[in-house]
């Protein structure tokens, strides 16, 4: 997503539009670094909050390494002390206290906790260009990321048919969803959440929603499910190999292998299980699919298109001349209600989007983001 547009898209994180994500990266770093990182590299650490169409994990794939310290550009903080923001901070500590927060949580999570400058930075930069649909999905749908989910998918098999039985979204969408967010848990972000969010809470153009973010946050630390210090993510909050915010992971994370942790930074029974309950209780069927590209009859009335426009079963778009690519069958059919998006734009190519189509940008407000997680699922599937 790149351009942050003042409100957050979803519950899920702030709105950070994914085409834009790419071009706020290309200028922090500079094209080469970005085509790099899509060979492997890290890559630009502000552009975790989303979509990272940056990153190709290495082969094979490590355990979630110990949190990376942040690095001195990240860390940097205002000098001398602020005393406006000290002063800030115990109106916050005081409204955490009503809601039951601890006091050793309180002092741990605000220890030498000063405002970051690189995120006020981030949050206020705009981005100067965008890349096409085409661009982005060449980017964040690589070869090699489908090979890698398709092997991850086989390693994790048993936990995966697990969280598909309880939650009812087939493991290719949650690997899918794993690999776009945070290549496979290999990009998560380093930022300190606690300092981040205090940042954006403070100095920020969204104050009341990160003062609330804040304080979720720190209920999590209470309830034990992470450390202060390994508690990291994107510069905006993010958090985990599945990227939730504060909000999100109080209402959606789930404690997938019963240790009394929702642990979404290290625990990938917890990450699969958390986005399958997301998706699950934000209304996925899994009776069909997502939908898939299609193309569309010469002179096709172009009224019908969009989220806003015509939704018509899949036999009734066949009647109507829409095939599947290339002349194949459609990718859903019988009564299953679907609509024609454009992601791309008027000129670009055609998808049936199905209403788990729709449940997916609940997760993140993009039809770029939403075709690229359907896509990658349906190339992990070998479908």
């Amino acid at each position: 997503m790149i351009r942050d547009t003042g409100l957050p898209t979803t519950d899920h994180r702030p709105a950070i539009r994914p085409e834009r994500r790419v071009a706020r990266l290309m200028a922090a770093t500079g094209l080469a670094m970005v085509l790099a990182a899509c060979g492997g590299g890290r890559g630009a650490e502000e552009a975790v909050a989303s979509v990272q169409p940056q990153v190709v994990a290495p082969q094979p794939p490590a355990q979630p390494a110990a949190p990376v310290p942040v690095s001195l550009a990240h860390a940097r903080t205002v000098s001398p002390a602020d005393p406006a923001f000290d002063a800030w901070v115990q109106g916050v500590k005081k409204e955490a206290r009503a809601q039951g927060i601890s006091e050793g949580i309180l002092d741990a999570a605000f220890r030498d906790v000063t405002p970051i400058p690189r995120v006020i930075e981030l949050d206020r930069s705009q981005p100067e260009s965008t890349i096409t649909f085409e661009q982005y999905m060449t980017r964040v749908v690589p070869q090699r990321r489908i090979d890698q989910g398709r092997r991850l998918r086989g390693e994790f098999q048993a936990d995966l048919a697990d969280v598909e039985a309880r939650f009812g979204v087939p493991s290719e969408v949650v690997v899918a969803l794993w690999g776009v967010e945070t290549d496979y848990g290999r990009v998560t972000g380093t930022y300190p959440v606690i300092a981040s969010l205090a940042t954006l809470a403070y100095e920020g153009r969204r104050a009341k929603f990160f003062r609330g973010e804040l304080l979720h946050a720190l209920k999590i630390l209470d309830e034990g499910h992470i450390s202060p210090a390994e508690m990291r993510g994107s510069w905006a909050g993010a958090m985990g190999q599945s990227q939730f915010m504060p909000s999100s992971f109080v209402s959606y994370a789930v404690d997938g292998d019963g240790d009394g942790r929702k642990d979404i930074w290290n625990t990938r029974k917890d990450v699969f299980a958390s986005a399958a309950n997301y998706l699950s209780r934000r209304g996925w069927n899994p009776n069909f699919g997502w939908g898939g590209p299609v193309e569309l009859p010469k002179g096709f009335d172009r009224s019908r298109i969009g989220l806003d426009g015509e939704s018509r079963t899949a036999a009734a778009w066949a009647a109507a001349g829409v095939t599947g690519k290339d002349g194949a069958a459609l990718p859903v059919t019988g009564n299953v209600p679907a609509k024609i998006v454009l992601p791309g734009g008027r000129n670009g190519p055609a998808y049936l989007a199905t209403e788990n189509y729709e449940v997916i940008l609940r997760w993140n407000r993009s039809q770029y983001f939403a075709t690229a997680v359907g896509t990658l699922a349906d190339r992990i599937a070998g479908r």
